[in-house]
This record gives structure tokens, C-alpha cells and sequence, in this order.
């Protein structure tokens, strides 16, 4: 054992009998100023601190010792209509608590370091099989989604691992080396053009449909109204990146654009289908859009119109040779693929070298070995060095060469042998965890650790030399590779998995609003919303922007449909681009944004404690407790006859509930002016009497005033969004430390304690002289003690 865990197992047991010592007084003060209430046949919050133990080892013991605490911190408890107890003894109070929590994290530390042994998680596992080997094959169907704490799914105390998912394990290591191995001749390759007036192209359905010189109009935004590149003239005949080249224009719709949409699968349900993107051509001119898409076997594409104010009977009516409404035009659309660097591919050579292949059978080619204990000595070092990510002895590859050599005593072919030893090192411990020994990292340690928190994924060759040279923990080094790392492509993990955590993201679909109340919301105002987001958090990233901006800022981005929604005027066209502010204008930040309003509302009607919660967890890190368990729901008022503020003001006359929502409510009365789906309002949108169109054919209407004012708990009043922006701002230093907290909770698995309070502190004082900038803190992470340790 190293002289450090000594130290910190003798600092645990030390801390652990000073705390002790100091028992009796605490227990004054809790009989004193607690018991009273809570105590008894019916303690108040079913709280009863007489029957809390002193054994802080006990972890539900010790979580309502921790609430204890929250309650005194926060001057909750005892109420404002109780005795307050002189500071001295409340303070001496919870360094009690304090120092019981920090012995037993203490000495869990000395045992097993700060993070324990962590499993690559679902989007790790098939990120390090598309870099180990260079294929990308879905595995959704064999890795359960993980579950998360902390508001992350890395977490290392939550990836457990079953005999289930090890045999799932083994299935997926059987698929991936199937997609990796050249087993099968070179594929042909599709390059061709297929001109959409085909009457094969297009299946008309009644008259929504009218063919033109150079091409075929469609008129109805209808699912079945589609251009369906279909199975006798298109579809993936292997698994692999296809090139999508599509001439389109509108036509008929006063000189503005059209846009489109392209999904691709199997085309058997739509809800088998995946959104590739949106597209806007302009009118009376030929736009070709080009993309590449990752394909499975037997997929095909589809091209549907979007935003068109025609259904089938409004064309059919007058047949679509007269009808005078918009419409869109595809001309033709040029396929190829798959795309192939070389062949065999590189996932082949990553696995074999330079070993030639022998047709063993009409269609099948097999790896063959003229020295085949050499080669499987060096085909399965080398392999497990990156499988590992980082150096293997001679003797740790004796298992898997024992597994080869075996198969090729039974008769088996070389790569057949070759592909149990593989499969052997995809299922090892050492590739399905990262296995940290600390107490500090070492240098092939911290590679890992970096990639996987800005890759979400295993390092590359530049990393592991690095390592190798013992040179990566160096300061200077350190700071170039993580800028290397965020330029590198493979950084939208990152942006993608943090944000869809952080911020809560990954639930945008969770609720579907309702359509009567709000039928302006649409697939293509959420992938907007949803790119806003995220573009947004990579320009605060790349331009070392201060963090404050994530509360407030001058800009964001828009395209032309989420600008109509936000009721900003000048932003044309369906792509997205960075767009200032104008004056006046309620938006900027995270908190008005889109997607943060729609993730944080139900399909209905808002709610101030969930959007309250939100920002007290997510930006300010200070989550609210719990809720009683006898609490009443509130359940949604569509008629729009009282506000979510006379409903929640019965929660507020309790005085269990009270002093939580002086703490909630205040940040989701500020959100009040925004709906369900992040429009901006006045009055909350109810419905007409029975759901009834009223004169002007409209389902909806205006109800009550929307009231966003309130207090802070300290008293500092606020009027609206605008106004709470500031009072968020007055405290960079707390906005800082939640996401420094947070980062480091992703980046390392495991969420920082009270006991790493101090480091927490460290950062966010370095950060503040620095800037506040967002790719600053970033950097401060990587160069800190807590990320380079177990």
C-alpha cells in the first residue's frame, strides 16, 4: 500500500474518533431545538431524529443525518416561528455531521480511492468498438440502456454487470467482428442516378402528385405522400456509409422556400424510421442537398414535404394539374455506396496486418497463416494494446493464445482460431473497464480518462504515445492535448452526451404536447430547438466565452422556423446560423431556450416546481430535497379556470413544504412567461368551452394573466426572466462551481464530495481570475488533483 492511502486511512481513523468525542453536545442541541417536532407517533416530514444512530456507516442513517444538515445550513430549521439556537451551537451541530460523513468517505477512499472500478458505458462500449476497429454497427438491441445518478450515466457505483450482459457481451463481440473481418467478397458499388419521373420512383396516391418536365411536384405534407426510393430501383445491399446527392426547388409558393425532410430504415413503419435531416430549397431553382448516412442492410431513404398547408383532399379536389398551392419538385437523386477507403477495409487490417486472404468457398475468403503461433503472438498483442489502451506483457497474452492454439489443434482454420482469441479481449475486464490503480493515475491511466471524457471514447495512438514517454501528465503537454482533443470531430460526443445530461436533453421526447393547445409544434421546430442547444454550448466552448453566458448571453442559434417561434424577425432558410439578439428580446441563456422549456414541462401545462427544481439541480447545483410523501399532486388545469400560482399556493401554507418552495418557486414563477413548448406568453393558453372552435375557428384561448414576479429567498424581488437573469448573475461563483461540480462528475464517474470541497473551491478561484472562460474551467478540470487520481 502506498504511503499516500496509509496517510489517508490513518486521517480517516483519527477524523473518525475526534468526531466521536464530540458526540454529546450535538445531541443537546438536536433534543433542544429538534426533537419537539420531530419526534413522536407522527414526526413532522416522517422525521423522527431520536431514532437516527450515531453509525454513519449505515448509508440510510447517514442520507437523513445529511438532510439534518441541508435543513440547518439553509436556516430552514428550526421554522422562523421556532427559537433560533445560538450560532456557536448550530455550527458545532453540523461540523458533527460534517466530520461523521467525512470519516466515512474517508475511509472508503483509503480502500478503494475516490472512483471505484467503472464499466464502459452503452455509448462508450459502441464508440471504442468504432475506434478500435473502424466499424460502426448498431448494438442498441444487446446493451441495455444504463441507468443514471447525479444526472449522469457514467457513473461508476451504477455500472453493475450481470451474467446477462456479459452473454450480451458476447454476442456483441460476435457482431462486430462479423461486420470487422473481410470474410466475404469486395462489395459492388452502387453509383447511379435515379431520375424521380420514373413512374416506379413514385407511387401516386389519389392526385397529390403532378409530373413536370424535370421532375415530380408534390403537394401534400402527408405521410403517405412521398418520393420513396424503393426496393426495385434502391436499397443498402451491405451495411456501410452511403452519398445522398438530391436536386429539389418549390414552386407555387410566392417566391419563398420549401422544405423537406429525409429519413431513412426500413420503410416497412415509419416508426422504424430515422430522421437523416431537414432540408429548404428555394423556389424555382435547383438546389442539390448532399449528405452521407451509415446504413444497415435493406434500408432505403424517404423524402417527404414539410410545412405545406395542402391535405389530400384540398388537392384532390381540383386535381394536382390545377392546383395553385405550394409544392415541391424533385428532380433526381444520386446514390453511392458504400463507400470504401480500401479493401480489405481497415477494420480487416486492424485485426490481421498484411495477412493474405485464401477463397475457401465460392463466396467466402478466410485469413490464412504460414507461422500461425507468430502471427497470433503479434496479431493479439497488438490488438490487446489498443483494446487495453496500454502496454500488455508477453504473459498476459497467454490466455487468449492458449484459447488460439487449442482451436487450431481441433481442426479449426487459423482465423476462425484467430477470432476466438479476439473475442477473448473484447470480453476481458481489462477492455470493458477502466481499471484505475491510483492512487494517481498514471500516465496510460489518465489517457483513458481524458478520451473518455471528451470522446466518450478509447485514446488514440497520439495519446498512447504520450503515455508511453511518460510525458502526458506533463502540464504543458496536458493542455495540447486537450485542445487537440476538443478540435478533433469526435468531440460532438462530448457536446452530445453532457449536454444530453446536464441538461436534461435526452428527455425532449419524454412528452408530446397536446395538439389542440399547441398544434404549431412539429418534428422540425424540436430538431431545431434541440440544435439550438447544443450549437450554442460548443460556441461558449470553442470561443473560451465566460460561463455566464449559459445564464445569459447576446446570442444564439437560429434558422428560420425557431426564429418565427422565438418572434424574431430576419432569419430565413433552415439553416442554422449564429444570430445576435435583438433589443428587448426575453431570449439568451440556456433558460429560454427551446428545448431547456419544453424538457422541463409536460405536454399540457408548465409546472414552477419542475422548472424550479431544474434550475436549482442544473445551474445552480443547490437540488432541492425531496418532497414529503403525503403531498398532494397538482393536477394540470387545461380549462385555464385558476394559475399554477393560486394552485401552489396551498403547498406554500404547509410548513413542511413551505421553506422548499421559497427555494423552488421563485426560479419557475420566472420561467412562467414561456409555455409548454418555449413560446413566449402573456396569458396561459386554455381551451375553448368543450373544445369547441369558437367564431374565428380557433380550439383555443387566451386564460388568466401569466404572473412571473416573486422573491428570492433572501428577499431580492424580481419582475420577470430578464430580471431573475441578473440575480443568477450576482453569484458567478456558484454558477461556476455547479458546473465545475458536474463536469467533474462526468468526466471522472464519480461526483464530487464535501471532501473535495477545497479542489472544488481551488478551480472555480482559478477560473474567476481567468475569465470565467467555459474552455478555461475545461482545462482546470483536466490539470486538477481530483481528475489525475482515483
Amino acid at each position: 500500500m502506498s504511503s499516500l492511502r496509509v496517510n489517508t486511512a490513518a486521517l480517516a481513523l483519527l477524523l473518525f474518533g475526534a468526531v466521536h468525542a464530540a458526540e454529546q453536545t450535538p445531541r443537546a442541541f438536536f433534543s433542544q431545538h429538534c426533537e419537539k417536532c420531530h419526534s413522536g407517533e407522527k414526526p413532522k416530514g416522517k422525521l423522527d431524529i431520536t431514532k437516527l444512530s450515531a453509525d454513519f456507516s449505515d448509508a440510510s442513517n447517514r442520507e437523513h443525518w445529511q438532510r439534518v444538515l441541508e435543513q440547518i445550513q439553509s436556516g430552514d430549521m428550526p421554522p422562523e416561528d421556532k427559537p433560533r439556537p445560538p450560532e456557536q451551537d448550530a455550527n458545532t451541530a453540523m461540523k458533527w455531521i460534517r466530520g461523521q460523513v467525512d470519516a466515512i468517505e474517508l475511509a472508503r477512499r483509503a480502500k478503494e480511492g475516490r472512483v471505484v472500478l467503472r464499466r464502459l458505458n452503452r455509448a462508450e462500449y459502441a464508440n471504442t468498438m468504432r475506434d478500435l476497429l473502424g466499424v460502426e454497427v448498431d448494438l442498441a438491441d444487446l446493451l441495455p440502456p444504463d441507468t443514471s445518478t447525479n444526472g449522469f450515466d457514467n457513473n461508476a457505483e451504477l455500472l453493475h454487470t450481470s451474467s446477462h450482459l456479459l452473454r450480451n457481451y458476447l454476442d456483441a463481440a460476435d457482431r462486430v467482428l462479423d461486420e470487422a473481418i473481410a470474410s466475404k467478397p469486395k462489395p459492388w458499388i452502387l453509383n447511379k442516378r435515379f431520375d424521380i419521373k420514373d413512374e416506379r420512383t413514385v407511387k401516386p396516391n389519389g392526385s397529390v402528385y403532378r409530373h413536370v418536365p424535370d421532375g415530380v411536384a408534390i403537394f401534400a405534407a402527408w405521410e403517405s405522400a412521398n418520393i420513396r426510393v424503393t426496393m426495385w430501383n434502391f436499397r443498402s445491399h451491405v451495411r456501410g456509409k452511403y452519398r445522398f446527392r438530391i436536386s429539389a426547388y418549390a414552386i407555387q409558393n410566392e417566391g419563398k422556400p420549401v422544405t423537406y425532410r429525409v429519413t431513412a430504415g426500413t420503410l416497412k413503419e415509419v416508426t422504424e424510421e430515422r430522421l437523416v435531416g431537414y432540408y429548404s430549397v428555394p423556389q424555382d431553382k435547383p438546389t442539390v442537398i448532399e449528405f452521407t448516412e451509415q446504413l444497415e442492410p435493406e434500408n432505403r431513404i424517404r423524402i417527404l414535404a414539410e410545412g405545406l398547408p395542402a391535405t389530400p383532399p384540398q388537392v384532390e379536389k381540383v386535381g394536382a394539374e390545377n392546383y395553385k398551392g405550394p409544392g415541391l419538385v424533385v428532380q433526381w437523386v444520386d446514390i453511392e455506396g458504400p463507400l470504401l477507403e480500401s479493401w480489405p477495409p481497415p477494420s480487416h487490417r486492424a485485426l490481421f496486418g498484411d495477412l493474405k486472404q485464401e477463397r475457401v468457398e465460392r463466396e467466402r475468403y478466410e485469413v490464412v497463416s504460414a507461422q500461425p503461433e507468430a502471427d497470433a503472438e503479434r496479431l493479439l498483442t497488438d490488438f490487446a494494446r489498443r483494446a487495453f489502451r496500454r502496454p500488455v506483457s508477453s504473459q498476459e497474452i497467454q490466455p487468449f493464445l492458449a484459447r488460439v492454439r487449442s482451436a487450431l489443434e481441433n481442426g479449426c482454420s487459423f482465423e476462425q482460431a484467430m477470432r476466438l482469441g479476439f473475442k477473448g479481449i473484447l470480453v476481458s475486464p481489462d477492455f470493458l473497464f477502466l481499471r484505475e490503480r491510483g492512487p494517481r493515475l498514471n500516465d496510460f491511466e489518465l489517457a483513458s480518462r481524458l478520451s473518455y471524457f471528451l470522446w466518450s471514447s478509447m485514446p488514440d495512438e497520439e495519446l498512447l504515445k504520450l503515455a508511453a514517454a511518460n510525458q502526458l501528465h506533463e502540464p504543458e503537454v496536458l493542455r495540447g492535448q486537450v485542445e487537440r482533443l476538443l478540435r478533433d470531430p469526435k468531440s460532438s460526443s462530448f457536446t452530445e452526451n453532457f449536454t444530453g445530461q446536464w441538461l436534461k436533453l435526452r428527455a425532449i421526447d419524454d412528452t408530446l404536447p397536446d395538439r389542440t393547445l399547441y398544434p404549431e409544434y412539429d418534428d422540425i421546430l424540436k430538431t431545431a430547438m434541440l440544435k439550438e442547444t447544443k450549437l450554442f454550448f460548443d460556441e461558449v466552448l470553442r470561443q473560451d466565452l465566460p460561463l455566464t453566458n449559459f445564464v445569459h448571453s447576446d446570442f444564439t442559434f437560429l434558422n428560420e422556423r425557431l426564429a418565427r417561434h422565438y418572434r424574431i424577425p430576419g432569419v430565413e432558410g433552415m439553416d442554422m446560423r449564429k444570430v445576435t439578439l435583438p433589443a428587448g428580446s426575453h431570449r439568451g441563456g440556456l433558460l429560454t431556450m427551446g428545448s431547456i422549456l419544453k424538457v422541463t414541462a409536460n405536454g399540457t401545462t408548465t409546472s414552477p416546481i419542475i422548472r424550479g427544481s431544474w434550475v436549482l439541480e442544473r445551474i445552480l447545483g443547490t437540488p432541492p430535497p425531496k418532497p414529503p410523501p403525503d403531498v398532494e399532486a397538482i393536477e394540470p388545469d387545461i380549462r385555464g379556470a385558476t394559475t399554477i400560482r393560486e394552485q401552489l399556493a396551498k403547498h406554500r401554507q404547509v410548513e413542511s413544504c413551505a421553506s422548499c418552495h421559497r427555494e423552488i418557486d421563485p426560479p419557475g414563477f420566472a420561467l412562467e412567461s414561456f409555455d409548454v413548448i418555449g413560446g413566449w406568453r402573456k396569458h396561459y393558453r386554455s381551451l375553448t368551452n368543450n373544445g369547441e372552435r369558437d367564431s374565428q375557428g380557433r380550439r383555443v384561448r387566451d386564460g388568466p394573466a401569466v404572473d412571473p414576479a416573486d422573491a428570492l429567498p433572501d428577499g431580492r424581488r424580481f419582475q420577470n426572466i430578464d430580471d431573475y437573469k441578473q440575480l443568477l448573475l450576482a453569484d458567478k461563483a456558484q454558477l461556476t462551481r455547479n458546473l465545475a461540480e458536474k463536469l467533474m462528475a462526468y468526466g471522472t464517474g464519480a461526483a464530487p464530495t464535501p471532501l473535495d470541497r477545497p479542489q472544488i473551491d481551488e478551480i472555480v478561484r482559478r477560473v474567476g481570475e481567468k475569465g470565467l472562460g467555459f474552455r478555461t474551467l475545461i482545462h482546470e478540470i483536466v490539470q486538477s488533483s481530483l481528475f489525475q487520481t482515483k
